[in-house]
């Protein structure tokens, strides 16, 4: 993990030569962050270093931004409405700065974030209070005992109980640290992220709820490309941010599948007690005013975690879904774009390039939630929409989005072909009826039986 960076505001104090607050507001700064009461993860803190990391180099939307944004997206509007039968989302179009991403998309980040960091702070709370149940029976070791400075020695009281409740706030300590540790990572890697997004929809994720592109970091895109005029990548950005504000607006369990699939992972993260005991050691002789020593002893290894069955079939399960939205994106935006846009074409392979590769950025959110945000599947994905389209028409592949249960699954994913025609000619496919085909796949017992719409996609037979 990177260090954690302590913003300090302000500079000339009261003048007062007793209010030493006033003359280190650093230690002001610090009390501030350590009172963080919020949650796992110190999100004032998050906000502060994304904000930080992000800032440099960004810009302002001009007038002109704005307006040439808007005419992309209603232009986009007009064309998705051949490409696909989800109707056109409402509200106008944003023009946003890498700060107002950050602003825009934080709530949903921490409802992603919020429950791994849970499941890590708990387990190393419960690590510590197995250590402090030992120390009620047996005492401090003498070791320990032994690199205590004498007056400190001399303060410990005799009997492991009163101990215990002294070491007891330690419990509450290690909360607040955890908070800034999350904090301070998860700001840095948000901060990375919103120097390369180049929309509201950008990875797949229900961020927002109003379409949005950045005009400062598609301007910087289109500067790598070679020959990319502009204003086509605007327009092409525009269809896709059109495109999958359409898909998340009118799927409703959409969103929470996603996030449900989440914190499924979550729930089974564990620490490893051993390397808790290895970081205690650290911890001894550290100097408490110095924030990156302290990050150091922890080190990124407390927080690392050995996936379980259940967690890699919940990201899985994840990986599919944001597969599928990515992948649906992809053959609706080829559709409306390929006869109309010249450079259609060589945009969408330079999006795929640049998801499947992922940058520095995701690595780094990777590393903190054990989360990759790229689509690992986007090109099955792709062709399997794609093949989807050519079978059953437009409205027979949007009418899968009805519910859950009708998606490709990971397994579909590998045989794409072997979805779209399941019976290799075609005859049983229901059409765009989603009623019919709900049915159809409680009586396929292969398929499993139908789950109630509860908000979560549900994976039909075994990973």
């Amino acid at each position: 993990m990177a260090g954690i960076g302590f913003p300090i505001s302000g500079s000339g104090g009261s003048g007062d030569p007793d209010d030493w607050r006033s003359q280190a507001p650093l230690f002001a700064e610090i009390e501030k962050l350590m009172s963080w009461s919020g949650g796992p993860v110190n999100w004032d803190l998050a906000r502060q270093v994304a904000v930080r990391t992000a800032a440099d180099g960004d810009v302002a939307p001009t007038g002109d931004d704005r307006r040439a944004i808007a005419d992309a997206v209603r232009l986009a509007d007009l064309w998705l409405d051949e490409a696909t039968d989800l109707a056109a989302s409402s509200g106008d179009a944003q023009a946003w700065t890498r700060v107002g991403w950050i602003d825009a998309t934080l709530p949903v980040w921490r409802q992603l974030i919020d429950p791994v960091a849970q499941q890590v702070v708990d387990g190393l709370g419960g690590a510590l209070s197995g250590g402090l149940g030992e120390i009620a029976e047996n005492g401090l070791p003498e070791e320990l005992i032994e690199q205590l400075p004498p007056g400190m020695k001399d303060m410990l009281p005799s009997d492991p109980a009163a101990l215990q409740a002294m070491l007891g706030p330690m419990m509450g300590m290690l909360g607040q640290v955890g908070g800034m540790l999350f904090g301070s990572q998860a700001g840095q890697a948000l901060g990375a992220l919103a120097t390369e997004v180049l929309g509201g929809a950008a990875v797949g994720l229900p961020l927002s709820g109003t379409r949005a592109l950045l005009p400062g970091n598609i301007a910087a895109f289109a500067a790598e490309l070679e020959a990319a005029d502009l204003d086509q990548v605007r327009l092409f950005l525009a269809i896709r941010e059109a495109a999958a504000r359409r898909l998340f607006d009118h799927v409703p369990w959409l969103r929470s599948a996603l996030l449900g699939a989440v914190e499924e992972y979550a729930r089974g993260i564990t620490v490893d007690p051993e390397q808790l005991q290895r970081t205690a050691g650290e911890l001894q002789g550290i100097d408490p005013s110095d924030p990156d020593a302290l990050q150091r002893a922890l080190g990124p290894d407390l927080f690392a975690h050995e996936d379980s069955p259940e967690q890699r079939k919940a990201m899985r399960r994840l990986e599919a879904l944001l597969a599928l939205v990515e992948g649906w994106v992809d053959t609706v935006v080829a559709a409306a774009a390929h006869d109309r846009l010249p450079a259609a074409d060589a945009l969408r392979e330079a999006l795929r390039r640049r998801r499947v590769s992922g940058g520095a950025s995701e690595e780094s959110f990777a590393a903190l939630v054990g989360l990759t945000l790229r689509p690992r599947r986007l090109t099955e994905a792709a062709t399997l929409w794609d093949g989807l389209t050519a079978a059953r028409g437009v409205a027979g592949r949007d009418a899968l989005w009805a519910h859950p249960d009708l998606l490709p699954t990971a397994d579909d994913l590998d045989d794409p072909a072997a979805f779209v025609v399941p019976d290799g000619t075609g005859e049983d496919w229901v059409g765009d009826d989603p009623i019919a085909a709900l049915e159809q796949l409680a009586a396929d017992g292969d398929r499993g039986p139908v789950e109630g719409d509860d908000g979560g996609a549900s994976e039909r037979g075994s990973d």
